[in-house]
């Protein structure tokens, strides 16, 4: 889960060097390109079945739409957001997971942690009311990628049981393509920016192969963690995505959070460690 922290950030530092010149739509598709090449050589080389069963199909079919709705929604915030703030927001995800799973699958969710998730989403709103100020509604779009991912962890969550780690990300890769080249074609000489594709230029080259290359590497440590090692032991460690992401993004881009950021990144995290401990704690209950 740590290597995922540490490489997810990469990804979004592509992302945001590709949309300079690339439209949004042609970054998140490239992602699922690149990523389903290199996963090929992976398949053959550990003997991997192809074969998809009938049962896993409209999970790979799910999983791939709300990877795709979590990467275009993020790469359209920082196109103009910093990747800090963008995260820091995003990052209400696991209060979503939380609502979700009692919403689903009826988890006992009790009023310390349902209280905690609402002290949570009260951080995200220290970082979102400065960046609708500055960047406008597209200061939302983070939200749309917790909500997609969220439900993007609770896919993985069912499959991993049931597929390979690297059949669940070529399979995904492929119906990503499937999905994405099909808009990308009918936009194609419409104008439209978010969607029209352009032939890329010198490192925008580098920067797409990134979104794919990273894309890869991070996200099959994410399902080889969720696949192996309880949620709980590994919910903690997610948070060093923020602390890479606020590296990396003053490294490359010279952003650094202001204070009214770190304040709500600071709630964000505390509230988040609260639940973890409020779930471990009621897990060694009923143990």
């Amino acid at each position: 889960m740590l290597v995922f922290c540490l490489l997810a950030p990469l990804l979004d530092v592509a992302s945001k060097l590709a949309t300079a010149d690339i439209p949004v739509g042609q970054i998140t598709a490239a992602r699922f390109i690149v990523q389903g090449a290199l996963m090929v050589p992976v398949m053959v080389m550990m003997r991997i079945e192809w074969t998809l069963s009938k049962r896993m199909v409209k999970y790979v079919a799910l999983r791939a739409f709300l990877l795709i709705l979590s990467t275009y929604c993020f790469v359209m915030a920082v196109t103009v957001m910093p990747i800090a703030d963008a995260l820091a927001i995003a990052f209400v995800e696991p209060f979503i997971l939380l609502w979700l799973g009692k919403a689903l699958f009826k988890d006992e969710v009790g009023p310390r942690r349902i209280g905690a998730s609402v002290v949570g989403f009260c951080g995200a709103l220290l970082v979102i009311q400065p960046s609708l100020n500055a960047f406008g509604l597209v200061a939302l779009f983070p939200l749309g990628t917790a909500f997609a991912f969220a439900a993007y962890m609770l896919t993985t969550r069912e499959m991993a049981g049931y597929m390979h780690p690297v059949a669940m990300q070529q399979h995904t890769s492929l119906m990503g393509i499937v999905m994405c080249l099909p808009i990308m074609l009918f936009a194609n000489g419409t104008g439209w920016a978010e969607f029209d594709p352009v032939m890329p230029q010198g490192l925008n080259w580098l920067w797409l192969f990134g979104v794919g290359f990273w894309a890869a590497i991070s996200h099959m440590s994410m399902t080889y963690a969720l696949k192996y090692a309880p949620s709980a032991t590994l919910a903690p460690l997610h948070y060093f995505e923020i602390v890479a992401a606020v590296g990396l993004g003053y490294a490359v881009f010279g952003d650094f959070p202001n204070m009214m950021t770190w304040g709500g990144i600071g709630v964000i995290v505390a509230s988040g460690l609260y639940i973890i401990y409020r779930e471990r704690l009621a897990a060694q209950q009923l143990h």
